[in-house]
């Protein structure tokens, strides 16, 4: 029950790269993703600054092998959960009892907006095959034959937090000897639907976000995928290289203070750290690094701010949000960071909070604003907090 979960293989996908090489010298060199849309076809295209991922669906397919015709929530899914298996060096994952835990919380919708669009004015229009993988589960489905999973197969859908719970959960069949892989994670593209929905709650920035900054506007909204690969220590003895980075701690709380905001005491983030920390046996004080939630609105950044305080004062660890590079990726955040979070211990490097200008003044700590590397960590907390109140938080250890 309590045997060390690894994480074997990394995989992702966003604004700032294609892939994990692309994404480390994108962090390491200060190279955001955000910028004016270009792919999403939308009304506020030139007033909302999206971080889209550069490929287009066409050039997803020919990577992945997945048809063009299919929902970019499942290409982009595919593309970073097969660079993690690659990643692993696990050669025939049909050995193990292999599972498949991916999130998401847009769906198919990108296809399925251009139906409505044409049948809307002429009922006798529009493409049927763009609403037949609408839902959540078809995205995990799809991209789970396509990866050849079938022993087990899950969709995880809790918003902000859902990637981070896919990961946890996969640790915990591995934990309770259910399963022996796991390539667990997230992925959601860019929709009008989201951007519409999130721009009615007025917490979009019409500039580049900033993050635990004290004038901060609101966010910026992003797209990608991000997984891992999760092994038993069965799994891990039987690899050539045999992984240092074990998820050591995990926990899942709900403070159901509103439906779209968190408490501004911050008591599901509080309860997810806190319970992360019990889980792996540490101390606040063994955290070297945080990546933030950090989405640059008012009310999270305060919220998660607050919990900080009161779980780690007086003394703080380096944190900084990394969303400042690849926007909110929403159902994909949670896996995106766990991969940064991974990549910050096996590099020793503590990424920057871009664009802070003044910090915030009711927080007695300031984020990490440059990088830095050849820095000696041993453990990362990372945090993904969603609507509704559903926080989460990973602790990444080095062994």
């Amino acid at each position: 029950m309590n045997e060390p979960v690894f994480i074997a293989g990394t995989g992702v996908i966003s604004a700032i790269g294609n892939n994990v090489t692309e994404c480390l010298d994108a962090l390491e060199n200060g190279r955001a993703g955000i910028g004016p849309m270009t792919r999403l076809d939308s009304v506020h295209k030139n007033r909302l600054p999206v971080a889209e991922v550069k490929l287009s669906n066409e050039e997803l397919a020919s990577r992945t092998g997945l048809p063009a015709i299919k929902s970019r929530t499942a290409l982009l899914s595919l593309a970073a959960a097969q660079e993690a298996i690659r990643h692993s060096g696990i050669e025939d994952l049909a050995a193990w009892r292999c599972g498949f835990i991916s999130a998401n919380s847009v769906g198919g919708m990108d296809k399925t907006e251009n139906f409505f669009r044409e049948f809307i004015a002429d009922n006798n229009k529009g493409q049927l095959h763009d609403v037949v993988d609408h839902e959540c589960g078809s995205v995990t489905e799809l991209v789970a034959d396509a990866l050849g999973i079938n022993e087990h197969v899950s969709t995880i859908s809790t918003a902000c937090s859902s990637s981070a719970n896919s990961i946890f959960l996969g640790a915990r069949l591995i934990r309770n000897n259910i399963l022996d892989v796991v390539i667990a994670g997230g992925t959601d593209s860019l929709t009008r639907f989201t951007l519409n929905g999130f721009n009615t709650l007025m917490i979009l920035d019409e500039q580049f976000c900033q993050p635990f900054d004290e004038n901060r506007r609101g966010l910026n909204l992003g797209e990608g995928a991000g997984y891992v690969v999760l092994v038993s220590e069965k799994v891990a003895a039987t690899m050539k290289h045999k992984p240092e980075i074990v998820l050591s701690g995990y926990c899942n709380a709900n403070d159901a203070y509103h439906q779209t905001a968190s408490s501004p005491d911050g008591t599901g983030s509080y309860l997810a750290m806190s319970g992360a920390l019990k889980k792996s046996g540490l101390q606040p004080s063994d955290i070297d690094y945080i990546n933030l939630h950090g989405t640059g609105t008012q009310n999270n950044d305060i919220a998660e701010g607050t919990a900080i305080k009161r779980l780690f004062e007086p003394t703080y660890p380096k944190m900084s949000s990394t969303k400042t590079f690849t926007g909110h990726t929403l159902g994909a955040s949670g896996g995106i960071e766990a991969v940064f979070s991974v990549l910050a211990l096996q590099h020793g490097v503590i990424f920057p909070n871009l664009r802070l200008q003044t910090p915030m003044k009711d927080l007695p700590f300031r984020v990490t604003t440059e990088l830095e590397k050849g820095v000696s960590l041993k453990h990362v907390l990372s945090n993904s907090f969603g609507f509704g109140g559903n926080c989460s938080s990973l602790i990444f250890s080095k062994i």
